[in-house]
């Protein structure tokens, strides 16, 4: 995987997370997914423009289509970033001040996970 294909994943995963927030049946769910799909995209993008600023260079995005019907619950699609997440995140480099971008959404992915695991 490349740089293009980790971040427009991440920017998709914000449209994704806000489907299964609308098709939810549980107030918890909801609103753990409302926060996730409206924090996501502005992590993602200060991810972006680190970079881009760093490295002089624009990112070429891929075509991308997620089908909804490859995770079978809204907590499966975020473990999947978690992993995804854990292990792409290098494809951006090692500078500390990019990776400490990653860290927060990997930190919101986490915090997700807990809120559709546990707060039912």
């Amino acid at each position: 995987m490349d740089k293009g294909d980790l971040l427009i994943t991440l920017l998709n995963a914000a449209t994704i997370g806000h489907v299964f927030h609308l098709q939810s049946r549980s107030y918890a769910e909801h609103k753990a997914l409302n926060t996730f799909y409206s924090d996501l995209p502005d992590l993602v993008d200060s991810v972006i423009e680190a970079y881009q600023g760093r490295h002089g260079e624009l990112i070429e995005y891929p075509d991308q289509v997620v089908e909804l019907s490859e995770y079978k619950d809204a907590l499966d699609f975020v473990m999947f970033l978690k992993i995804l997440v854990e292990e792409e995140r290098y494809v951006l480099g090692d500078a500390s001040e990019i990776q400490n971008l990653v860290d927060e959404i990997a930190a919101l992915i986490d915090s997700t996970i807990y809120k559709l695991t546990f707060l039912k």
